[in-house]
């Protein structure tokens, strides 16, 4: 069945900055609501291969000490202003949802685990877009961290898919370039020269084309 709203919603959504989300956060019930969204994605062999962890009110400042900790622990020579600004991180919106994609024992690709855990991530953010508010799924440095995964309580089978960040939006959101469907698809026959690979894409991390690129492929 076709809803044409929900295709309108999808061919326009896009992320908000994460300094354009502000107060109020999404109330208890729409949480509830956009935790359980978050766990409606494929997931081969029902292993549900992730968890959340929701920040929230004071817990966004007591988790930015951990940040500072685990900051200082690997930049030990950096400055106090610095540090004070990596324990604000958590406070760019008043709900960052943590998504930790976890390994499961079985026989089911790990692969297929984590790729589970980022539909987990994008599902979070369609669901706190359809209620009104903005999102953006960041990793940034914390992600990575050994010191920070150790203090949040993560073992060796855990990794950190984003941190989803949610709130009210401040200011509309700006489009930004999108590929080509006709650099990026290919309608797959025996007798296609060769495939779209969209190599002309991304090469400056921005999205634009980038002249060139598949000279320096073929090269």
């Amino acid at each position: 069945m076709t809803n044409s709203s929900v295709l309108e919603f999808l061919s326009s959504r896009r992320s908000s900055k994460v300094t354009g989300l502000c107060e109020p956060a999404p109330s208890p019930e729409e949480i509830e609501k956009i935790l359980e969204i978050g766990m409606r994605v494929p997931d081969h062999g029902k292993y549900c291969p992730w968890y959340f962890i929701v920040f929230e009110g004071e817990a966004r400042k007591e988790a930015g000490e951990l940040l500072r900790q685990a900051y200082q622990a690997e930049n030990p020579e950096a400055a106090k202003a610095k540090l004070d600004l990596e324990a604000e991180n958590f406070l760019r919106a008043p709900l960052v949802i943590a998504v930790v994609s976890r390994i499961r024992e079985g026989k089911h690709s790990q692969w297929e685990q984590i790729l589970s855990a980022g539909a987990a991530c994008y599902n979070l953010c369609l669901a706190a877009n359809s209620m009104g508010y903005g999102s953006n799924w960041l990793t940034q440095w914390y992600s990575y961290s050994d010191m920070f995964k150790k203090l949040m309580g993560l073992d060796k089978r855990d990794h950190f898919a984003g941190f989803i960040y949610i709130g009210a939006k401040s200011e509309t959101n700006e489009e930004r370039p999108r590929p080509l469907a006709s650099d990026i698809v290919t309608y797959w026959s025996k007798l296609a020269p060769s495939l779209n690979k969209g190599d002309t894409y991304g090469m400056v991390g921005h999205g634009f084309p980038v002249a060139g690129a598949q000279f320096i492929e073929e090269q």
